[in-house]
């Protein structure tokens, strides 16, 4: 028995029906998740943690656990640790907002068994554990307005969902989220997208992605470059309120 979630579900004063009527499946299903080898879609697990105050790794560790390419372990702790994460992205929702269907749809077209897809996947949307918390960090998300524009194949039905759960996502207090409009024309973010973490001591990391398996940084002067940067990307967004509004008609337009 799953007597981790056992518990949580008793400490939270919850029961299969209840948990099932709020995660939305039914309550066959919920009373399942208690048996050995019964473990629920990555979607279904983010909400059960919400839903009992524990975070995904607690309730199911052993699916969790290292999931992640090795080459982005370091990178995973690091964001586990950090206080404050500034992202921006040029062609995809940031990882940490993505929904589980948006997440196997940028691994479209990879030289990647099912399997791999499904770690990856799952991994990905695990990551959002640290959003959840109690005393989560503050994520400033900035990415190009063409990642609102761009699906997979005619996908309309999954780019409706992902814009959907961002507008949700951009509502909660620890997270901000801003759209650089296609009117700002060129401007230093297309260079590529990157990400800031800060720690609790202060020190700041950066992790750069490219095609090859991205670098973490530390040193100053790289790290440096990248603050500039981001000040030059943030300062070419539209506001939060004009941002949100944004994702909004984006999502309307694709159902």
């Amino acid at each position: 028995m799953n007597h981790v979630l056992i518990a949580a579900m008793a400490e939270a004063g919850e029961t299969a029906e209840s948990l099932a009527g709020q995660v939305g499946v039914d309550p066959k299903t919920a009373a399942r998740w208690a048996n050995p080898g019964r473990i629920p879609r990555a979607r279904h697990r983010a909400e059960v943690a919400r839903v009992l105050g524990q975070e995904v790794g607690e309730l199911w560790p052993d699916v969790l656990t290292r999931r992640e390419p090795a080459w982005f372990r370091p990178w995973a702790d690091i964001e586990r640790q950090a206080v404050s994460l500034r992202t921006f992205q040029l062609a995809w929702i940031p990882g940490l907002l993505q929904t589980e269907a948006y997440a196997r749809a940028t691994l479209a077209g990879e030289a990647m068994t099912p399997a791999e897809v499904d770690d990856l996947a799952v991994a990905r949307i695990s990551r959002q554990a640290v959003l959840r918390r109690e005393r989560p960090p503050l994520l400033i998300a900035v990415f190009d307005e063409m990642v609102l524009r761009r699906t997979a194949g005619d996908d309309r039905a999954m780019m409706a969902e992902q814009l959907a759960v961002l507008a949700e996502w951009a509502a909660m207090p620890a997270i901000r989220v801003y759209v650089v409009p296609l009117t700002a024309g060129m401007y230093p973010g297309l260079g590529g997208p990157f990400t800031l973490a800060e720690l609790p001591d202060g020190g700041r990391i950066a992790h750069i992605d490219s095609q090859a398996p991205a670098l973490i940084t530390e040193q100053a002067i790289d790290v440096g470059t990248l603050e500039r940067r981001w000040e030059c990307v943030r300062g070419e967004a539209l506001s939060r309120t004009q941002s949100l509004g944004l994702i909004k008609e984006a999502a309307a337009s694709w159902t």
